[in-house]
């Protein structure tokens, strides 16, 4: 089973960044693919992204669920374990 977590996110949105260190505080073992909204339109656009930070959960190349949303690291850790 191939699980990753696609980030979708701009330079310029603070609750991203503060998202970016969520992460690194949460040591996750899931691969993240980080997005840049302004850079990959193709993506925003096949994902259907209105706002950012979101997050992906992808299983097997399909979407199981999404968040939007600043996340604190067990309101992360949370939302994976729900859906995984």
């Amino acid at each position: 089973m191939s699980v990753e977590i696609l980030k979708f996110s701009a330079e310029w949105c603070m609750p991203c960044k503060q998202l970016a260190t969520t992460f690194e505080q949460a040591k996750l073992e899931i691969p993240v693919k980080d997005i840049n909204i302004d850079v990959d339109a193709e993506m925003v656009s096949k994902f259907n992204i209105r706002g950012v930070p979101t997050l992906v959960l992808m299983q097997n190349e399909q979407e199981v669920a999404r968040t939007s949303g600043y996340k604190n690291v067990s309101q992360l850790k949370a939302f994976i374990d729900a859906n995984i």
